[in-house]
């Protein structure tokens, strides 16, 4: 770290992720936002005023070659992950990406040896987490309301909501995958983090797409064309099994486009004592809102309607990153590579027509 009274941190990506680490960043008053960058001038200087003149570059490389930073965050398509964070790794930086961590387990795992190599801390930011449900849904499974958890279930399903049709999104060699890399891993992180993070071992899954090799399945009265030059080689719904070491499993799903009503988030826990029903909805068909529903016995009931966090729970994970970077704590993105080597597993089922066991990634 460069000897400097406050961190000095730098953002690549201008989308909403990005944006939203820029304002975690400049929440905290031992931060400075130093520099950002992007592909797109206008919105690059607007965003540069907005945070208070932070120097501007046009590539992810000019940035870390050449601004005197501390903390990195990445929120740039899930390809140029792994470049950036090991180029900034090599260099001393800290670095918090954007899930998924990378496109494939082998540049996540270089990811990671960076990270080790040169003891500095590297996160994947696995914002609904951070959630008020979520964390409500945490503590009843700490105080044992459920029991033992033997299953759970996850999904997140939309009905119209391919992201970019004809962007980076539907190219596999760009996103890793479809809605399992975009929506899954994080039902996948919050059922897994929900059952006390037991080890997956085995995994089926299949994946379909019905909607973007046909142009269909973008925002609702959208028919664009599918990707550039008729590119799409993602899955628009993907499913799997998960089999954990301790004999509980995990049944999750993800959808971008899928014929039902409205938006579905939802994780569900299963335990000899009790469960819980965590619902995160915002998005096509349905208002933003979230709820937790116990049921300990056929006549104990409760529902509690929750928020939504303000700025989708980004800002608290860049807030954890930071106090990782200042403790000094060994963290080499464990949690991203774990859940990485899941949806790796979760692919290669789906490739391969049956099961497949879950690589052990720990460095």
């Amino acid at each position: 770290m460069s000897e400097h009274k406050k961190l000095r941190a730098a953002v690549v990506g201008l989308g909403y992720a990005g944006t939203e680490h820029m304002r975690g960043y400049v929440a905290d008053p031992d931060v400075e936002l130093v520099a950002i960058a992007g592909h797109e001038p206008d919105r690059l200087q607007e965003l540069s005023e907005e945070f208070g003149g932070a120097e501007t570059y046009t590539s992810q490389e000019e940035l870390i070659e050449n601004a005197d930073i501390d903390v990195l965050s990445l929120a740039t398509p899930t390809a140029l992950h792994a470049p950036a964070a090991i180029a900034a790794l090599n260099r001393g930086i800290h670095v918090l990406t954007e899930k998924p961590m990378a496109e494939t387990l082998e540049a996540a795992t270089r990811m990671s040896e960076a990270a080790r190599a040169n003891d500095r801390v590297l996160q994947v930011t696995f914002n609904q987490r951070h959630q008020p449900a979520t964390q409500a849904a945490l503590k009843a499974v700490a105080d044992g309301e459920l029991g033992s958890i033997y299953l759970a279930k996850a999904r997140w399903s939309r009905p119209w909501g391919i992201p970019g049709l004809d962007s980076w999104f539907a190219r596999k060699s760009m996103a890793g995958g479809g809605p399992l890399m975009d929506l899954g891993i994080h039902m996948l992180d919050l059922g897994l983090l929900l059952m006390g993070e037991p080890a997956p071992v085995r995994v089926t899954a299949a994946t379909y797409a019905a909607f973007g090799p046909r142009g269909l399945g973008g925002p609702v009265n959208s028919r664009k064309t599918a990707g550039p030059q008729g590119t799409y080689d993602v899955e628009d719904l993907g499913t799997a099994f998960v089999r954990m070491g301790n004999g509980a499993t995990l049944l999750l799903e993800s959808s971008w486009a899928q014929h039902i009503p409205h938006d579905e988030g939802r994780v569900e826990l299963y335990g000899d004592e009790g469960s819980v029903v965590l619902e995160l909805a915002s998005g096509t068909g349905r208002p933003p809102h979230a709820a937790l529903t116990r049921v300990c016995a056929a006549d104990d009931i409760t529902q509690t309607e929750l928020p939504l966090g303000p700025g989708g729970g980004h800002k608290v994970a860049v807030a954890e990153f930071l106090a990782a970077v200042r403790a000094g704590a060994p963290d080499y993105g464990t949690v991203g590579l774990r859940r990485t080597a899941v949806i790796q597993a979760l692919f290669d089922s789906a490739e391969a027509g049956h099961e497949v066991e879950v690589a052990s990634p720990e460095l």
